[in-house]
């Protein structure tokens, strides 16, 4: 049987990809010169990260305060400096942040509404 051996990319609409495009390069640093958006490169992930494809129920409430039915989940080298380098962006940032066994979460929203998740993976591997 054939196998899944990542996930190949996320893709979505925007009412004005451009100015979003331009908004992720501005206060993420997400250089989007490619014609297909940003790519990330298996090199550039840290040890203990990886990419996660998770459904959640219809019911579920974790992707609030967004109305969207999906959640990007962006992992990132230091969560608390992107966290602050997004303030001055103007962007609804979540005052709560998570730390635990499988890293460090904290949660934006960006100009169109979508609720972003930024995850820093853990030094070590969890032990499950």
């Amino acid at each position: 049987m054939a196998k899944i051996l990542g996930l190949g990319g996320v893709f979505f609409k925007s009412p004005d990809p451009e100015a979003l495009a331009k908004w992720y390069q501005k206060w993420l640093g997400m250089d989007l010169a490619h014609p297909y958006g940003l790519t990330f490169q298996p090199k550039d992930i840290p040890a203990n990260g990886y990419n996660v494809w998770t459904p959640f129920k219809q019911e579920s409430e974790y992707f609030q305060p967004s109305s969207k039915a999906f959640m990007f989940n962006l992992m990132v080298d230091d969560l608390d400096g992107m966290l602050e380098q997004l303030k001055p962006s103007g962007c609804q940032i979540m005052s709560e942040t998570e730390r635990g066994d499988y890293g460090d979460f904290g949660w934006f929203i960006d100009p169109d509404g979508n609720k972003v998740e930024l995850w820093q993976p853990p030094e070590k591997t969890p032990q499950t």
